[in-house]
């Protein structure tokens, strides 16, 4: 079975797995922006799966898996609201950090390191809800990627994304502002060529099965910090459903 990881990528991040949870370390503008995926998140699967929006651990009943987990700051968060989760990662040193955090925070996540498309094989039809958040631009073989995913889900089942758009806005944003000038992403990271325009990953989506549903931007501003717009232009985060 061929696999879906960048083995490059895979051992840049995982330099990266003693300070994830740093907020001023190495991954502070996921720090940054998590708040925002997080409400998002949350938002969309009350609205799926009609919970009630009151309820503090809104998500329980869920079965979650965070696909690209590294150190676990989208797992965690999903765990608190409520949701039995999993977390899957290439990287060994990223499954490491995530599984002693979780452990020092008294959270039961199952975290495994390995390749999603072996994972979807072994798990088919085996989550309500599955999240995979900046991931999707740095896999070998995106439509394998994305196949597997559809694998994993329920029928009915929820799938939250986030990619960057590949524009000349992103390129300036990420690739030259983010990544060579203020240092917030480590330089080599990411390529822009394999950024993925709306179109092209709502297309690969549909090839699998899954019917996009929602998309709007990730956006930045001075006032506003991170926040949701209709402006696709450098990233977006979107919904699809498994019928």
């Amino acid at each position: 079975m061929n696999a879906t990881q960048d083995v490059e990528n895979v051992a840049l991040f995982g330099t990266l797995a003693a300070d994830w949870w740093d907020p001023d370390g190495q991954s502070k503008l996921l720090h940054r922006i998590n708040p925002t995926r997080l409400g998002f998140i949350r938002q969309a699967a009350i609205d799926h799966f009609r919970l009630d929006p009151r309820a503090r651990r809104a998500l329980t009943g869920l079965s979650a898996l965070d696909i690209g987990c590294g150190a676990g700051l989208v797992a965690e968060p999903l765990a608190r609201m409520g949701a039995t989760v999993s977390g899957i990662d290439a990287g060994d040193d990223v499954i490491a950090a995530a599984r002693a955090h979780a452990e020092a925070q008294g959270l039961a996540i199952t975290y495994r390191a390995g390749d999603v498309l072996a994972f979807a094989e072994a798990n088919p039809g085996t989550f309500d809800l599955v999240t995979c958040l900046e991931v999707v631009e740095h896999v070998t073989d995106v439509q394998a990627f994305v196949d597997a995913i559809a694998r994993l889900l329920k029928p009915g089942g929820l799938l939250v994304f986030s990619t960057p758009n590949r524009t000349p806005a992103s390129w300036a944003v990420l690739i030259a502002g983010a990544e060579k000038i203020t240092r917030l992403i480590p330089e080599g990271g990411h390529s822009w060529r394999q950024f993925l325009t709306p179109d092209e990953l709502t297309q690969k989506l549909a090839t699998a099965g899954l019917r996009a549903d929602r998309l709007e931007g990730l956006s930045w501003g001075p006032a506003k910090g991170f926040h949701l717009s209709a402006d696709l232009s450098v990233n977006y985060i979107g919904t699809a459903v498994k019928p």
